[in-house]
């Protein structure tokens, strides 16, 4: 037990390791993406730069026409500037997004796996039971944490069911049906003991908890899949 218990605590460790390495290798990659980005990114001061070498350039310039043209360069050389501004912050806010998107993704991922495994692990050993308490008299199961309120025959074929396990049988539909008509089970169908089955599963309600409580060995029959030490019937 305490092997297991060990592997498992191990197991989860490597798992948050990985999830760890995924999301960091995530956001080293793309912030690696932005600094290229912003590095590659034109100066926005590049144009007036540009237009000041002009007017450096050509000082002779002096008419009304060339003058108003050098300057209405270096407004546009400005507005070039501020939009590339502006360029910058929504590159930078879609990588942040890009970012937290890819996180939550992963993150989920892993939360979607952790479910499946946790599905599987219960469908191999059936449902964890700590305790479940069978009431003829008030037709009252308690299962866990959970109460249900069931018909007088789902009772008696629970109870059935909850007998066979103590004494570690597997019943069949016919040999269910015999018990709780008191006949032999020779002279009982099969489909009247999978009715009685089916009734107490629908009465249960809830499928993962029937479905998975009440297991069906094929060729075999039906019984509880819990340890007969936790049941007691009143």
């Amino acid at each position: 037990m305490q092997e297991k218990t060990t592997s498992a605590i191990e197991s989860r460790q490597t798992g948050n390791k990985v999830v760890v390495g995924g999301i960091a290798a995530i956001v080293v990659i793309l912030a690696t993406a932005a600094i290229l980005l912003f590095v590659n990114l034109p100066d926005a001061n590049a144009f007036n730069a540009r237009v000041e070498q002009l007017f450096v350039e050509n000082a002779s310039l002096t008419g009304q026409a060339e003058i108003k043209l050098l300057e209405i360069l270096a407004q546009s050389g400005t507005a070039f500037s501020a939009t590339l501004d502006s360029y910058r912050f929504v590159i930078f806010v879609l990588l942040v997004f890009a970012t937290a998107l890819l996180i939550a993704s992963v993150m989920f991922l892993v939360m979607l796996i952790a479910m499946n495994r946790r599905m599987g692990k219960i469908e191999r050993k059936g449902i964890e039971v700590n305790s479940l308490l069978i009431s003829r008299d008030q037709n009252m199961v308690y299962l866990n944490d959970f109460e249900f309120k069931l018909t007088d025959a789902a009772i008696e074929t629970l109870s059935v069911l909850a007998e066979a396990r103590m004494d570690d049988e597997v019943l069949s539909g016919a040999e269910i049906e015999g018990v709780i008509s008191g006949r032999p089970s020779s002279d009982c169908e099969e489909a009247a003991g999978a009715t009685r089955i089916k009734r107490l599963r629908d009465t249960l309600g809830n499928q993962m908890i029937s479905e998975l409580l009440v297991r069906n060995i094929a060729r075999r029959g039906y019984m509880l899949a819990i340890d007969k030490d936790v049941i007691r019937m009143v």
